[in-house]
């Protein structure tokens, strides 16, 4: 009796995540109701919960399982346990690992994009206006760059508590942009940083904690924007494209030099690699108007991630576009351009054509 009573709350669970991911991609207005009304009261409880705790929750979690996976083989091979017994405890591992998705992050795919809510027009740019972009983040940059301070190398230094001031930036994008005000727990550093850095990845939302987490070892320039970027997902904003817009706009209005410079520098890779592919020339005529910081974060930028580019790299970002997919980001990794029709629409929307 009690194996059945288990067995149909497993069912039941499995039975809801698939409803609740069902009724987000064919109801109109269901995920931005969820989004709106009941995802912030999971980030109040649980996110909360795990904001307590000093280090990632999410990878103590991951490196548990791990070790677990390995003692049921063990155990498998020295005839400990069963196979039938180990099959059913990891069907019900993906079962609730697969409900908590769908409540802390599925659903908020196929809510209202955050240029949706914020009435921004996102229609095609000319080359002209790309570059127009271009030239007044190179602006933007160089201004950013003189109230930064550096080491004895040149390399940024970021003073005061980098976590603290990116929750601080946040909330002051949330003054202009509702949406994103409210309560956010702290990010976090992954300790094994390497993990990240060879998918290529800066950040990382965990659905299962509900944790913004960071690679501690990536250049200083990249952990302010990454920051925001990995906290706008805790606001419901799952798409990564809108995520690096956010970072950007949360960067802009900070207090903190580094979060302003942090997230000109990344605007600019975005937006200068879009004019680079559609005209070499304009894009090189504007980046000689780059400071020499600019020019240096940029190579030590540049020369991080290409040390880790490789097969692993290859591998993770064909996983990361089959993800994109199946969350209904038709675009797959190429989402990640499209902060460049945000950033232009943002500017069009404050009269800068």
């Amino acid at each position: 009796m009690r194996l059945r009573r288990t067995q149909a709350v497993y069912i039941t669970a499995f039975l809801l995540a698939i409803v609740l991911n069902l009724a987000a991609r064919v109801f109109p207005g269901f995920a931005e109701w969820y989004a709106v009304r009941v995802y912030p009261l999971i980030v109040g409880t649980l996110g909360r919960l795990c904001s307590l705790v000093p280090f990632s929750v999410a990878e103590i979690l991951l490196y548990g399982g791990i070790l677990l996976i390995l003692a049921g083989l063990v155990l498998l091979v020295l005839r400990r346990l069963r196979l039938r017994r180990g099959i059913l405890i990891l069907v019900r591992v993906v079962i609730a690992l697969f409900l908590m998705f769908t409540l802390n992050c599925g659903i908020n795919y196929h809510r209202m994009t955050f240029a949706e809510r914020a009435g921004f027009e996102i229609r095609e740019s000319s080359v002209e206006e790309l570059a127009t972009l271009c030239e007044r983040l190179a602006e933007e940059l160089n201004q950013a760059a003189q109230e930064i301070m550096v080491d004895s190398q040149g390399s940024l230094v970021i003073t005061g508590d980098l976590e603290a001031e990116a929750v601080k930036a946040m909330q002051a994008a949330g003054e202009e942009y509702p949406e994103l005000a409210g309560y956010y727990p702290r990010p976090k550093p992954v300790a094994g940083y390497w993990i990240l850095s060879y998918q290529q990845l800066q950040g990382i939302y965990s659905p299962f904690t509900v944790e913004a987490n960071y690679n501690s070892d990536m250049p200083e320039q990249d952990k302010p924007f990454t920051l925001c970027h990995e906290l706008s997902h805790l606001k419901g904003f799952m798409r990564e494209d809108e995520a690096n817009f956010i970072a950007y706009l949360a960067c802009r209005v900070s207090d903190h030099a580094a979060f302003r410079y942090s997230g000109a520098l990344l605007a600019w890779i975005y937006s200068g690699n879009a004019l680079y592919a559609q005209d070499p020339v304009r894009f090189f005529q504007i980046r000689e108007k780059l400071c020499n910081q600019a020019v240096q974060d940029l190579q030590e930028h540049n020369a991080y991630w290409n040390a880790y580019d490789g097969a692993v790299a290859q591998v993770a970002d064909r996983v990361n576009d089959t993800y994109l997919r199946a969350n209904a980001q038709e675009d797959g990794t190429q989402s990640y351009g499209r902060m460049v029709d945000l950033l232009l629409a943002w500017n069009r929307e404050r009269g800068m054509e």
